[in-house]
């Protein structure tokens, strides 16, 4: 019964630490036009995060965007890259059995008792919505949303927890015809 227990728990983190990732995108837009980006800042400073938060953020963006070729520019770029972000509060319900005896044998004699509790584990889940804007015309041409589970107690694993959501998320951009 321990193992069903830590099993579940398990399951529950681990659940809770993936991240999930969708996008959605102008389909009539040619996406291998682009060549240049630059940040808005009037945007970026709209965001709900910290200072320190959102230079993670850029930092990782600006990698992944230069792995796929782009370049930043603040001379007429070909997209304006925009972020914001938004916190889910969000409960997990799992079960616990308070399983206490003592038996004697097969057939024997025993005292058994048991009784099922619901606990719960409460995180924050963050979602990371990045946007690209055509520069030209103003229109939104890109959007992915990434969303997973917050841990600010330990830095470290915050900035791996940003630079692989930024990661899955720009992974599907530009997206596949």
């Amino acid at each position: 019964m321990k193992k069903l227990i830590l099993l579940t728990c398990v399951v529950v983190i681990y659940s809770c630490s993936s991240i999930r990732v969708a996008t959605d995108y102008k389909t009539n837009f040619d996406f291998k036009n682009i060549k240049t980006y630059a940040f808005s800042k009037s945007g970026i400073d709209k965001a709900e995060l910290n200072d320190i938060d959102k230079k993670r953020i850029l930092k990782a963006i600006d990698v992944e965007l230069y792995n796929k070729g782009l370049r930043k520019s603040s001379i007429e770029p070909d997209i304006i890259v925009n972020f914001y972000n938004k916190t889910n509060k969000k409960i997990d319900y799992y079960p616990t059995n308070n399983y206490y005896g003592y038996g004697v044998g097969f057939g024997g004699m025993g005292h058994y008792s048991s009784s099922w509790y619901l606990n719960s584990f409460s995180y924050n889940e963050g979602v990371l919505f990045i946007d690209f804007i055509d520069f030209k015309n103003n229109e939104l041409i890109w959007q992915g949303i990434g969303k997973g589970y917050l841990n600010s107690d330990n830095i470290s694993k915050k900035n791996e927890i940003i630079k692989s959501m930024v990661s899955k998320i720009l992974l599907q951009f530009p997206p596949a015809d």
